[in-house]
């Protein structure tokens, strides 16, 4: 078991960053793939970002690709996600989630996931 908590939102103007973190329980932190999905009221949640459990690989939404980067450090069991040039259309509540074990990863669905964390709301001002 994972417990994943999301820190780092709030509200911002248009054109501004933030760093979204992911801070997981647990001494295997390194063994988990790890991905960001958001979600906008009255919308279905998407894939935003994902990365391997190496930080090898990283997967990326075309919406967010070169705007957003994700990344993380193991030996903080955390992952973050900076957010740049945020647009008001980037407002959602963001959702960090964990697949552990081995097998096949889908990093783009949220199926791929089997934990999730309560999520941090992004409000992006325009």
């Amino acid at each position: 078991q994972v417990q994943l908590v999301e820190s780092g939102g709030g509200l911002v103007q248009a054109g501004g960053s933030l760093r979204l973190s992911c801070a997981a329980s647990g001494r295997t932190f390194s063994s988990y793939s790890m991905g960001w999905f958001r979600q906008a009221p009255g919308k279905e949640r998407e894939f935003v970002a994902a990365i391997a459990r190496s930080g090898g690989r990283t997967f990326y939404s075309d919406s967010v690709k070169g705007q957003f980067t994700i990344s993380r450090d193991n030996a903080k069991n955390t992952v973050y996600l900076q957010m740049n040039s945020l647009k008001p259309e980037d407002t959602a509540v963001y959702y960090c989630a964990a697949k552990s074990g081995d097998g096949l990863w889908y990093p783009t669905s949220t199926n791929g996931y089997n934990y999730w964390g309560q999520g941090t709301q992004v409000t992006v001002a325009s």
